[in-house]
């Protein structure tokens, strides 16, 4: 995914050379010195006098200023009139829109942003802009409501003037005044630098600095603090400004507060206006003000990473003033430009959000809100790659929004936030994807790194009284209702090794908070570093197994023992450990291990498949076999077993998988993640060896394929004719905020005759890590519990099998157990050639893409929006393929 910031750095840059090159063409058109304004001789509004050098050193008057003056005799409108200042080198630095009437003879004082420095304050002006004039050197131009240009001035060493020259160039005590108010299109004739003289509205006396009037405090509107853009026009100017506190953060490392102008909230606002919020920084003053209060506050503006602020504030005065009423957002502002309308407004988010991730939760105690009741899909794993999936993932990103905790903490690196029970997160309130989410108080818009909403405090534990939020508990301990007599599934059961990281010469480790070892670091074991903590996964993955209650289970991601090397371990080991502590849970012999064929490959990985099953209702028909392709020389070689069912007497083969991952290998640039072709050739290699060895079969293919549902190797699978049993919109990953499916259980026709339904079980993918063993007191808060939920990043797959018209599937072959096949001529077969194709399926109502599912259905899936294009289609198109490619990385668990 494209950052946000990268997003809106970009359109800036876009919008810069854009407007460079417009600006480029009308000067070509026009030459060094503008188009000139009504001719001399016609009366107009004139632009009478320009001062830049407001609030400098040895200045008269803290703000700069542009006077207007009517030299004709009819009152003129100036509603929708413009004020443009543009710097020396021609650039447009501000555009500020007029309104009132200017009477005969009658002056109209515009005040514009104010130095630093001394100076007194100017008279009451009829309006107030943001532009921050050159003291030396500059334009000024006035149009009217259609766009026409009434009058312009250049001053000094400028590009722009009208006439011969421009008007003389100015300093911080000196003003260009217009001449007895005469325009003859001639700046360096008309104008002469003198002493500033603003004059007071309409009634023609001058005020100088020697002006008996006591100067007033000038405050400046947040809006004008904010301006319409991505950042704000006065940064490094000084200013003042009235706000009443809306949130507060003394503690956490925000170290600021939220300041709004008193009395606004009360409308929606549209793309384009400024918004009424700013953030100031400092510590100490932090913990001097209090929320619905209000203040006078002075302060520099800054920008930083992209969120505007006051800095060194200073608290000039406490007032009485309007509350602020937070905005209802009905509807979610899904653009940058309509998030930057409400940038540090309190806001009430309305209506239905859904979490899609909680996987930072533990780190920096936020959670990814999706718009709507379900959360965001991996386009992949709902459209095929390429421009829908670009299509895809960019309505995903207008339905993004990050609800933070009101601090900058990072809970796995910061003492102080270590010990800081972790925010939102409990057992009770486990905070899982899929989980809908109502606003109960209202919250900031804020940028930081992106949009965020805000707590208007910092959020402390899962039951902090600014926690602005309330979620459905969506846990179902119960598995998905399949039907069938007989059960077969599938489960990545996360790097099981009984095999330790601390007897392993030179392993490392990750630890706890106080330091304790938990999970090996960059070791040939991946699993638990010690005892405690291996058993700690183990009761979590027994729990899992044992509520899953299958006849037959495809196990991904168990230890190879003969692989470790310094364990002298047999490579049935681990499997059998596992089976070990099962039933011995069961308190009966309720599971058996699959031995080892008598030939296995060389070179094989440290994890491997493996099957599970019950033998009072299931007996393996001969040996097992793997498939020696060489498209699996980077992942792990597939495991076929034919099995029988007791009651029944029907046979089918089981063939578990587990494909190379997507976190290493080669992009071949189409979203899919690294490795695609790889994972290609893979599926290829399978379903070869599947149809041709096991033609006469009902065979199921299952495992973790490291493949979305719209995916390339998908693709392949279900062309060489197999069937994807597991309805589509039921996921079982969670990666960068989007649910897909990874695990799959495919058949073929024989296969797919027998079954009744098949679902994943929702135990792990929609949890936060933060309940994972390796991930024990890692905060004060000891998330662990032993049951069955985060026993793994992936959720386990489950198919009923109903087996007892054994009539309608050939019965087992009696012949010798099926040896694997090395044969290049399969392993490299396509889908659609005469053996890949003899079996075509038929496809199940589920085989099509399906709308993502809602509550009802334990949990809802769906997708993210890509914002800009602005830049145009070659933008637009490179945007949306680095962010396919962002989000085609499979995280794996450290």
């Amino acid at each position: 995914m494209i950052p946000q910031t990268a997003l809106r750095r970009l359109r800036a840059v876009v919008a810069a050379v854009l407007t460079a090159a417009c600006s480029t063409l009308s000067w070509a058109m026009a030459g060094d010195s503008a188009l000139a304004a009504p001719a001399a001789g016609d009366a107009h509004i004139v632009i009478d006098e320009v001062y830049g050098g407001g609030g400098n050193a040895g200045a008269p008057y803290t703000n700069d200023f542009v006077e207007l003056f009517n030299p004709t005799a009819r009152n003129v409108d100036l509603g929708g009139w413009t004020l443009r200042y543009y710097s020396a080198s021609g650039n447009l630095g501000n555009s500020c829109t007029l309104t009132g009437t200017l009477a005969p003879a009658g002056y109209f004082l515009v005040q514009e942003a104010a130095g630093a420095g001394a100076g007194e304050a100017l008279p009451t002006s009829e309006a107030t802009c943001p532009a921050s004039l050159s003291a030396s050197k500059g334009t000024v131009e006035l149009a009217d409501a259609s766009g026409s240009t009434i009058d312009l001035v250049g001053y000094g060493a400028t590009k722009r003037f009208e006439g011969a020259a421009a008007a003389p160039a100015l300093g911080n005590t000196t003003a260009a005044q217009r001449v007895d108010h005469r325009d003859t299109d001639q700046n360096g004739a008309d104008f002469t630098a003198v002493a500033p003289a603003p004059h007071a509205g309409s009634s023609g006396s001058p005020s100088g600095p020697d002006s008996p009037t006591p100067p007033a405090v000038t405050d400046t509107p947040i809006a004008a603090i904010q301006g319409s853009g991505d950042s704000s026009p006065l940064v490094g100017r000084q200013v003042t400004t009235v706000g009443v506190v809306t949130a507060d953060y003394p503690t956490g490392g925000f170290n600021g507060f939220y300041l709004q102008t008193p009395g606004t909230g009360n409308t929606e606002k549209k793309p384009g206006d400024a918004s009424d919020g700013v953030f100031v920084y400092g510590s100490s003053i932090a913990s001097d003000v209090r929320t619905g209060d209000c203040y006078r506050i002075s302060g520099t503006v800054s920008e930083f990473n992209g969120l505007t602020e006051l800095n060194d504030p200073k608290v000039m005065a406490t007032l009485s003033c309007a509350p602020v009423t937070p905005v209802k957002l009905a509807d979610f502002p899904g653009s940058d430009a309509a998030k930057e309308a409400y940038e540090g407004m309190l806001v009430a988010p309305q209506g239905d959000y859904t979490i899609t991730n909680n996987y930072a939760l533990n780190q920096f105690g936020q959670l990814g809100l999706a718009v709507g009741d379900s959360p965001l899909r991996q386009a992949t794993d709902v459209v095929r790659p390429g421009t829908a999936a670009q299509a895809y993932e960019s309505d995903n990103l207008t339905r993004l929004m990050t609800l933070d905790d009101g601090s900058s903490w990072n809970y796995l690196t910061n003492s102080a936030a270590q010990n800081s029970p972790l925010p939102y997160l409990s057992q009770e309130t486990p905070r899982r994807t899929g989980s809908h989410v109502q606003f109960t108080e209202p919250v900031i818009l804020d940028y930081r790194y992106g949009w965020n909403f805000q707590p208007t405090g910092q959020v402390v534990g899962a039951h902090s009284s600014f926690v602005p939020i309330s979620s459905q508990d969506t846990r179902d301990e119960h598995v998905p209702a399949v039907g069938g007599e007989v059960k077969l599934g599938s489960f990545n059961v996360l790097n099981y090794f009984p095999d330790l990281g601390q007897d392993e010469p030179g392993c490392t480790a990750y630890t706890d908070r106080t330091g304790v070892p938990i999970s090996a670091k960059d070791c040939t074991v991946r699993g638990a570093y010690s005892p405690a903590a291996f058993a700690d996964q183990q009761t979590k993955i027994v729990s899992a197994i044992d509520t899953l209650d299958v006849d037959v289970l495809a196990l991904q991601e168990i230890e190879n023992p003969a692989q470790v090397g310094w364990s002298g371990h047999g490579r049935d080991a681990a499997v059998a450990d596992l089976v070990a502590a099962l039933n011995k849970a069961a308190g009966t012999t309720r599971w058996a291990y699959l031995p080892s064929p008598a030939e296995v490959p060389a070179g094989e990985d440290v994890i491997r498949p493996a099957f599970i099953y019950n033998p009072a209702t299931i007996s393996p028909v001969g040996a097992s076999s793997i498939l020696t392709s060489s498209a699996f020389d980077n992942a792990r070689n597939p495991l076929a077993q034919e099995f029988t069912v007791t009651r029944s007497g029907l046979s089918f083969v089981a063939i578990d998988n587990h494909f190379k991952s997507k976190g290493s290998g080669v992009d071949d640039g189409t979203g899919q993640g690294l490795a695609n072709t790889d994972r290609v050739a893979q599926a290829k290699a399978l379903t070869s060896w599947a149809t041709s060895t096991f033609a006469d079969k009902p065979v199921f293919l299952l495992g973790d394929f490291n493949s979305y549902s719209r995916e390339d190797p998908v693709e392949t699978i279900e062309k060489a004719g197999f069937t994807s049993l597991i309805p589509q919109a039921d996921t079982s990953y969670q990666y960068s905020g989007r649910m897909g499916s990874l695990d799959h259980v495919f058949g073929n026709a024989r296969a797919a005759a027998l079954v009744n339904a098949g679902a994943h079980w929702h135990i792990n993918a929609d949890e936060s890590i933060a309940m994972e063993y390796d991930r024990r007191n890692e905060n004060v808060t000891d998330f662990f519990a032993p049951g069955p939920f985060r026993s793994s990043d992936h959720d386990p797959s489950v198919v009923g099998l109903v087996t007892s018209n054994a009539s309608a599937v050939p019965p087992a072959s009696s012949a010798a157990p099926h040896s694997p096949s090395s044969s290049p001529s399969q392993a490299e077969q396509l889908p659609g050639s005469p053996a890949a194709s003899a079996n075509p399926a038929t496809p199940l109502a589920h085989s099509t893409p399906v709308p993502t599912r809602t509550a009802a259905d334990h949990r809802a899936g769906a997708g993210l929006p890509f914002t800009g294009g602005e830049g145009g289609a070659a933008v637009a198109s490179a945007l949306a393929m680095a962010a396919l490619a962002a989000f085609g990385a499979r995280r794996r668990s450290r």
